[in-house]
């Protein structure tokens, strides 16, 4: 703890399903020793729980939330946050479309609670207003500051976005940093990728880690955000 907060560190990252090279994924992870990892495109089909335990375990973390459930959406913390209380939610399903959701943590660290959150948005524009909605929602709800990643597949810009995004802090705008592109790796061109925090977070440093390493890891760069949670 610090004078002025319990410092938490968040990476959220979207791994593509693991279908690039794992082994520089976890020493991508293992790297920036955070507290908390907000997955999206994690296990979700046949072994899911294995597999969750098997990617928390390469980036040295324990399963805190999510897999199937959550359809993919997976939380991940170190042992220094306790993990209270749990819970998945699943979007209602367009016909012929890829079924979404998120997950959601409460947890305690250095005497604080929170509520993690994480969450990733359909690639059709019709159905993200609804998703992101529904979404913000519980984070609406929760009394607790919550912390929230998302892959929302869209910019600032785009609607659903601002949904997510009202009443909350957006970490990269916090530090000026919004010009960095999470996606994709390959032409990074978009900010599609973000963190979100209870305005009684103090976000002290943000960054959108692209290295050589991230780069054979996913196709989506990892956002790396050091936060101050608040004590009183």
């Amino acid at each position: 703890m610090t004078d002025s907060g319990v410092p938490l560190r968040v990476v959220s990252y979207n791994v593509h399903g693991q279908r690039d090279d794992t082994a520089a994924l976890a020493e991508v992870v293992r790297g920036a020793d955070p507290d908390v990892v907000i997955v999206q495109e994690g296990p979700r089909r046949f072994r899911w729980r294995q597999k969750c335990a098997a990617l928390a375990e390469s980036f040295g973390m324990v399963v805190a939330a999510g897999g199937l459930p959550s359809l993919g959406n997976v939380l991940l913390t170190s042992l220094r946050v306790r993990v209270t209380d749990t819970s998945c939610q699943r979007y209602p399903l367009t016909p012929g479309r890829h079924m979404r959701g998120a997950a959601y943590a409460r947890c305690r660290v250095g005497g604080v609670d929170l509520l993690l959150a994480g969450s990733h948005l359909s690639t059709d524009p019709a159905e993200r207003p609804a998703q992101a909605a529904a979404f913000k929602r519980e984070l609406a709800a929760s009394t607790l500051p919550v912390v929230a990643g998302a892959d929302l597949n869209e910019g600032p810009d785009g609607p659903a976005w601002q949904t997510v995004a009202e009443g909350l802090t957006d970490a990269a705008l916090a530090a000026d940093r919004a010009d960095r592109h999470t996606f994709s790796c390959a032409d990074p061109r978009r900010r599609i990728d973000a963190l979100f925090v209870d305005p009684r977070i103090t976000v002290v440093d943000y960054d959108v880690v692209d290295t050589p390493l991230t780069r054979r890891a996913s196709d989506h760069f990892p956002v790396l955000v050091d936060l101050l949670l608040p004590t009183a």
